[in-house]
């Protein structure tokens, strides 16, 4: 069984990740995504909420997809999984630098697993996680950015947290 594991922050999960989501499950018998336990980033979302928003977000494609938390190095998670491929989009040329810096780190401590980039669909090249917690603080419209369910429950945390 060919696994592949698509590692992410998710805060929120974006049409963006879904569309690598979408992409990726043609490559691979069964995709897992991980949601990083990453407090450092200063997340909108803790890890449970963000778990759930993936898993919710992607119950309908019915593929062969996991999601799960980790908080470890990646590559430990990935081999954990048995994963042979870890999945990353690109959008722009400051995702290739530091995508291939990281891939270039995990290939040392681990060289059996692959690193595959898909490229952002060009609808979805500006869009990150972080624009659209920023446009919903200041009461911009997120809806073409996020499936409807994830843009109720960004505007729910951030009236919340306001």
């Amino acid at each position: 069984m060919r696994i592949g594991l698509y590692p992410g922050t998710f805060d929120p999960v974006t049409n963006g990740h879904l569309d690598i989501i979408g992409r990726a499950v043609k490559l691979v018998d069964r995709l897992v995504i991980g949601v990083a336990r990453n407090d450092d980033k200063g997340p909108l979302f803790v890890t449970d909420e963000r778990v759930a928003m993936v898993r919710e977000a992607v119950a309908g494609l019915g593929a062969d997809i996991r999601v799960e938390p980790f908080d470890t190095l990646l590559m430990h998670f990935a081999e954990k999984l048995d994963a042979g491929v870890i999945i990353r989009g690109l959008r722009a040329v400051a995702d290739f630098e530091y995508e291939f810096q990281m891939t270039a780190m995990n290939q040392r401590l681990n060289d059996r697993i692959e690193t595959v980039f898909l490229m952002a669909d060009p609808r979805h090249q500006a869009v990150a996680s972080r624009l659209v917690k920023e446009i919903a603080r200041l009461g911009g419209d997120i809806d073409s950015f996020v499936t409807p369910a994830v843009a109720e429950r960004v505007r729910a945390k951030v009236r919340e947290t306001a």
